[in-house]
């Protein structure tokens, strides 16, 4: 059985990992932004043009989130006007199977989906 971090418990609605890391990734834009930098996006204007549309108001706070629980991290590429690029961790690679999966499982169970992000062999 494994205990639980009391110390951090406050901040989620349960101790159970799907939980806490839907609290993280379980909205319907976070995923698609880190399909998207896996897919070699990087730039805010990169992912604003991606074809679900996403608002740029949930765009910047899905980053800033995203950037918060290190799974991306932000660095300037331009000094005027300061511009960013938005860079997969190491934590935020390790989201890379579960993507996979869920381009096969979409892919194998709804029917007229395709990958946009090569599979490589």
């Amino acid at each position: 059985m494994v205990k639980a971090d009391k110390s951090n418990i406050s901040t989620k609605r349960s101790i159970c990992p799907v939980a806490s890391t839907l609290d993280i990734l379980g909205d319907k834009w976070s995923l698609l932004v880190i399909r998207d930098l896996f897919a070699g996006k990087t730039t805010y204007s990169e992912l604003q043009n991606s074809p679900e549309k996403v608002p740029t108001n949930i765009l910047a706070n899905r980053l800033v989130r995203l950037t918060d629980h290190e799974i991306v991290e932000k660095k300037p590429y331009q000094t005027h006007p300061v511009r960013y690029e938005y860079i997969l961790t190491a934590k935020g690679r390790e989201l890379g199977p579960i993507l996979k999966s869920m381009v096969a499982w979409g892919e194998k169970h709804i029917p007229g989906t395709k990958a946009m992000i090569k599979k490589k062999r």
